[in-house]
């Protein structure tokens, strides 16, 4: 049911915007570990974010997702890390990846209900099992040192 229910997003996606923008964000706390989340509609693990809407910066967008994934405010702006293909995953996809470090945020409630099935704090070398393969990959870029990709996901 959740691929048919994603497949139908995408499709409307693709239809209403011929291209598509997210934001993600690695949020990281005091002690060196990144917020990851999982979602109840899609498997694996992520960093927070989510797409951009019509008439929002993406930077809008990210205090949006963080409020509502994480019950993130942030309190002074994140650093860009960089703007990647995900086309394909997605065509004519694009995420825009920011890092949030100790002190630039503060931690409330989530707004979200329903959409978010686990959260935690992770080792950013060690995340969980069934972390995405872009998601893995930005990880390993910023903390282990991994030759930086244009793309999203790996091996494009």
């Amino acid at each position: 049911m959740a691929r048919i229910r994603t497949r139908v997003f995408q499709s409307w996606f693709r239809l209403s915007r011929p291209m598509t923008l997210g934001v993600r964000a690695v949020v990281e706390n005091q002690d060196g570990k990144v917020f990851m989340i999982r979602h109840t509609y899609t498997p694996g693990w992520y960093l927070p974010g989510g797409g951009v809407e019509k008439a929002e910066t993406s930077l809008e967008s990210l205090e949006r997702e963080l409020l509502e994934e994480g019950g993130f405010q942030l309190t002074a702006s994140p650093d860009l890390i960089g703007i990647y293909s995900n086309h394909f995953v997605f065509p004519n996809d694009h995420v825009v990846l920011y890092r949030a470090c100790p002190g630039t945020w503060t931690q409330g409630e989530a707004t979200s209900r329903g959409e978010i099935a686990e959260a935690v704090w992770a080792d950013p070398l060690a995340p969980p099992e069934g972390t995405t393969p872009g998601t893995f990959s930005k990880l390993q870029e910023i903390y282990a040192g991994t030759p930086p990709s244009p793309y999203w996901a790996p091996g494009r």
